[in-house]
């Protein structure tokens, strides 16, 4: 067997949390059996507690599947590779599982690359299974023969190559285990067909999965924890920062505990939305580029940030040399490779979240934050950019609108999996989210395309939810050939299609800073009720705010997945807005006219 691939980061205490056992006690007798590579894949799958796989066959991956039928695991067939690798990433995040798909060699294999680096970013735990060419002809530029390993090395948590049968029950194992361990992210193991052929003894007891010096886990010393004990004891405005990290180590409840205890409140980054009940009184929003604005004014007010699994990435400070410069820093994260790599902080804590307020809430004194949180009351009076949910719609549909209902209207419980754009932002401004996990989104690529596969694995993981697709009519696009999947699977989702015949996002770049000119955003859409008929499902269309309740009893009440073309106002934007390199406070805000006339292209104009 052949490693590649970066290797697992050295770290230093054990957290007990996917951590491997030891196997220096006595062993009892193992007995063999021979099973070939292939039927080895699906009894570790199996093993490790995988129920549904995504993926696509091929040539070089043709003996695992051939091997399938011996299995009990449900295999999805996608329309695409990518599509595979982004319904695991859905699985995982919406079940904290481990989730698995398949592809063959070549460009099987390279199609899987953007739904690997969505995870990577996002640390979402997935084992990718690829096919390859035989070990004989490795380096020959065999048909289909592609390095994937080499490929995926930046993308990847770890990667393996396999070429010999013996070497995939282990192999596999460790892939999990390193996947769902420390900071979770995604695992490559690419499988010779030969080694998928051949037979191997496989052990009725497999050891434990055992890796010198790969600690998935650090600890805070108790003279840090204090340190940090005292600097919250001391400060006057207060905030805490929720980050994905919160749902990562399923550390809401102790999260709620440290503002009971301190009164200090909470504002949230993109992926961490859910972490932290958005109706709580200390709840202040979103923040950073198309955050609230009385949140991005109170983070550069500030005099400390309890930083909880983030990143502190561009998105969240705007120009890091204006970045909360009356603030001490505190910051918990399980990567130490992200303390002080964007902004310097005053006690860096390295370690599981969960633990480490375990660790840290008994040292925290009681106390209050009044008069701290009446002045971010009052920041919030003077924000009017949100106001347009309660605004006159005059017979016009604002995606604002859309998104606003629908959370009245699933009283706020639906899972919600949102592409990406200016819809993905009007998602995390007004659904909001009371609980972990009830948010999926692909937050630091970016991906257009994500949502209807994601959405597609989190049903599959969650499959007694309602699960709302909240797509911009251009991501949407990327990977609504994945309908015809809904359909044979009978996978019922709702999918709220955003649809302002524009790539919105980019418009709204356009139009604040390229001065009007629209280059290569107007889109030509086809027909999306036609569309939805087409693979045999049901298909809405709404041009009107009172249309939505109906709408979505329609889409409850069928059987199966219902696509709703929402055709909103084409050249709304979103609000606020921190503009790249600009400070987090100098914020371009919805104009006043705009909000009181509504004056914006609609598609009255005629557009399509």
């Amino acid at each position: 067997m052949t490693k590649a691939g970066t290797s697992p980061k050295i770290e230093q205490i054990p957290t007990g949390r996917g951590e491997s056992s030891s196997d220096s006690a006595p062993k009892p007798p193992q007995s063999t059996t021979k099973r070939t590579g292939a039927e080895i894949v699906w009894d570790v799958l199996t093993s490790e507690g995988v129920d549904v796989v995504f993926g696509y066959p091929g040539g070089a991956i043709m003996p695992i599947y051939n091997a399938l039928h011996q299995s009990a695991i449900r295999h999805v067939l996608v329309r695409h590779e990518q599509a595979a690798a982004h319904m695991a990433d859905g699985y995982a995040r919406a079940s904290g599982k481990v989730g698995v798909c398949l592809a063959t060699s070549g460009p099987g294999a390279t199609n899987l690359v953007t739904g690997i680096a969505t995870a990577m970013l996002d640390s979402s735990p997935i084992v990718c299974i690829t096919g390859q060419v035989p070990s004989s002809l490795l380096g020959s530029d065999a048909f289909q023969e592609l390095d994937i390993t080499g490929v995926t090395l930046p993308i990847t948590k770890h990667n393996y190559l396999v070429t010999r049968a013996e070497d995939i029950a282990p192999t596999l194992r460790e892939a999990f285990f390193i996947a769902r361990s420390g900071r979770p992210g995604p695992v490559l193991v690419d499988i010779t067909k030969d080694a998928q052929q051949a037979s191997a003894a496989v052990e009725s007891q497999p050891r434990a999965v055992r890796l010198p010096g790969y600690r998935p886990g650090h600890h805070p010393s108790a003279e840090d924890l204090e340190r940090a004990a005292e600097l919250i004891a001391a400060a006057e405005r207060p905030l805490i920062f929720a980050g994905h990290g919160v749902l990562k180590a399923e550390a809401s409840s102790l999260l709620m505990e440290l503002v009971e205890k301190t009164g200090i409140p909470v504002a949230s980054t993109l992926l961490g939305l859910g972490g932290f009940p958005a109706t709580h009184p200390l709840s202040l929003g979103m923040m950073g580029m198309h955050g609230e604005a009385w949140v991005n004014t109170a983070i550069q007010e500030s005099d400390l940030l309890i930083a909880l699994g983030m990143r502190f990435d561009d998105r969240v400070t705007g120009n890091l040399k204006t970045y909360a410069r009356k603030a001490r820093k505190i910051h918990i994260e399980i990567d130490p490779s992200e303390i002080n790599k964007n902004v310097q902080v005053d006690v860096a804590l390295a370690g599981d979240l969960r633990r480490t307020l375990t660790d840290l809430l008994p040292r925290i004194k009681q106390r209050t934050c009044t008069p701290w949180v009446k002045h971010i009351n009052t920041l919030k009076g003077n924000s009017a950019e949100r106001d347009i949910q309660y605004m006159p719609h005059q017979g016009r549909l604002h995606a604002a609108h859309v998104i606003h209902d629908l959370w009245w209207l699933t009283q706020g419980k639906a899972l919600m999996v949102t592409d990406v754009g200016q819809h993905q932002m009007w998602e995390a401004q007004y659904y909001r989210h009371d609980r972990p996990r009830q948010l999926i989104t692909s937050g630091g690529l970016g991906t257009m395309g994500f949502a209807l596969p994601a959405a597609m694995g989190a049903h599959l993981a969650k499959p007694g939810e309602e699960v709302w697709v909240v797509v911009g009519d251009g991501g949407f696009q990327m990977s609504a050939a994945e309908l015809s999947t809904c359909a044979q699977e009978g996978i019922k989702l709702h999918v709220a299609i955003i649809n302002n015949g524009y790539l919105g996002m980019v418009r709204q770049l356009q139009q604040f800073f390229y001065e009007n000119r629209y280059t290569a955003t107007p889109l030509r859409n086809p027909d999306f009720v036609k569309l939805a008929e087409a693979h045999g499902l049901t298909g809405l269309r709404v041009t009107r705010r009172e249309e939505i309740p109906e709408a979505v009893a329609q889409a409850r009440a069928s059987p199966c997945t219902t696509v709703i073309d929402f055709r909103v106002e084409q050249e709304d934007s979103v609000y606020p807005m921190v503009p790249s390199g600009a400070n987090l406070d100098e914020m371009i805000r919805r104009p006043q006219d705009e909000s009181e006339s509504c004056a914006i292209s609609s598609w009255s104009s005629g557009a399509v």
